[in-house]
């Protein structure tokens, strides 16, 4: 199957937009296909602010409607106790939510994002997917993250190169509660090392050390920068240390 072909087939269909590299290609072909789609963005703490000043961007230039969900996710003792199963709890509320608002936009089916590279076995939100019934056209269509990034670039959308990234939550260590605090601190830290040249790096918390992991090819600019990371991370964790395997 191909994505013109998928959207033959569902002329009509929410998104659950990430403002992401899959999401935004998602919403980009469903636009060219002729899908009446309407793409939502659920803005709560474990998303960055510019994981959404990304979204409303891409959301303008392609000229689609979005509809901007608030929620906070931590309301819930299950999520914020942060076990092993906080991702299928925080999909389940997440994607409940957008189910709920595009039911009442007249909207019975749901997209997102998820591509034929996701290794799902180990992704505990998966299932709360498969409950929910939601649509994953790339990856039925066989699309790989790099096909969707080749597609991207020759469409001409920003986001084609962006990196992969996971919530802000996954920066916290299982099992230790995740806090609005935190999860400030979290962004704040890794938009330190944006503005400082890093990419495709993770600053992770543990209690309260923070585990920088980089490229290895990054470790020269970490080096050179050291004194300064350490002077604007120390605000907000008592230990600073980086994880010597660098990040894979």
């Amino acid at each position: 199957m191909t994505l013109e072909v998928f959207f033959k087939e569902h002329r009509k269909l929410a998104l659950a937009f990430s403002g992401g590299t899959d999401s935004a290609f998602l919403l980009y072909s469903a636009i060219k296909y002729g899908c009446n789609v309407t793409a939502y963005y659920c803005k709560s703490e474990f998303q960055p602010q510019f994981e959404w000043e990304d979204a409303v961007r891409l959301s303008e230039e392609l000229d689609a409607p979005l509809k901007v969900l608030e929620l906070s996710v931590l309301e819930n003792p299950d999520i914020a106790a942060n076990g092993q199963r906080r991702c299928y709890y925080c999909k389940q509320k997440i994607f409940s939510t957008i189910l709920n608002a595009a039911k009442m936009d007249g909207y019975t089916e749901i997209m997102d994002g998820t591509n034929a590279s996701d290794n799902l076995s180990d992704r505990p939100g998966a299932k709360a997917l498969q409950e929910l019934e939601i649509l994953s056209p790339l990856r039925l269509c066989g699309l790989t993250k790099s096909d969707v990034r080749m597609l991207s670039k020759e469409a001409g959308l920003f986001t084609w190169d962006k990196p992969s990234y996971s919530c802000l939550a996954t920066r916290i260590k299982t099992g230790q509660r995740i806090t609005a605090e935190d999860l400030h601190a979290t962004e704040e830290a890794e938009g330190i090392f944006t503005n400082l040249g890093f990419s495709d790096f993770r600053v992770r918390r543990w209690g309260d050390t923070a585990v920088i992991q980089i490229k290895e090819d990054q470790f020269t600019l970490l080096v050179k920068n050291r004194s300064k990371i350490v002077q604007l991370l120390k605000p907000y964790y008592a230990n600073i240390t980086l994880d010597l395997e660098g990040r894979k």
